[in-house]
């Protein structure tokens, strides 16, 4: 619980312009935005370029170099992380496939207990593509692929981030799961 308001006292820090509470936060979260990190990260084989620890020194950094991070409580922290995160992998998927020629897209199941990024820079490509659609049409379900994909939160915590239920989450999930698939699908075609 102590832990809880010291996190929120240098959340209030952060929001009231205190640059030095971004460094403090970090300490105190990095074993949790770790192992967001290595959720995203296991099941990577091969190029060791962009591994956990360098996931979750890039989100430090992106978030650190935002003019000013401006984040409510701890929920909304690592749902920005995660969203973070999902940024730092497309742009580091688009610069692999920039050095490529050739190749297609293929299909991506939703799966997030896998990182799509292994030797499949096209595929999350794909993925980012259609998560941007998806956004188009409702905010919220594309916030919960952001968690529960590229943060690897569970059902919980991803509710926890985004202040929902953890109900919510499950619909979402299933509707961004399933308008993923066919959107996915329809671009193989």
């Amino acid at each position: 619980m102590e832990q809880d308001e010291d996190i929120t006292l240098m959340l209030h820090s952060l929001s009231e312009g205190d640059e030095a509470a971004l460094d403090r936060l970090f300490v105190s979260l990095y074993a949790q935005l770790h192992n967001m990190a290595h959720a995203r990260r296991r099941g990577w084989s091969g190029e060791e370029t962009l591994h956990t620890t360098a996931l979750v020194h890039e989100a430090y950094l992106k978030l650190a170099g935002g003019k000013s991070l401006k984040v409510s409580d701890r929920r909304h922290f690592f749902a920005t992380a995660g969203r973070a995160m999902r940024q730092i992998l497309i742009n580091h998927a688009e610069k692999r496939c920039a050095a490529k020629r050739g190749g297609s897209a293929a299909n991506t199941p939703l799966d997030e207990e896998r990182c799509a990024v292994a030797g499949a820079e096209e595929e999350l490509l794909a993925l980012d593509g259609a998560l941007t659609r998806l956004e188009e049409i409702g905010e919220r379900p594309c916030r919960v692929v952001e968690c529960r994909f590229f943060a690897g939160l569970n059902v919980e915590e991803t509710a926890e981030a985004l202040a929902i239920s953890p109900a919510t989450v499950k619909r979402d999930w299933a509707v961004a799961s399933a308008w993923l698939t066919k959107e996915l699908s329809a671009d193989d075609g």
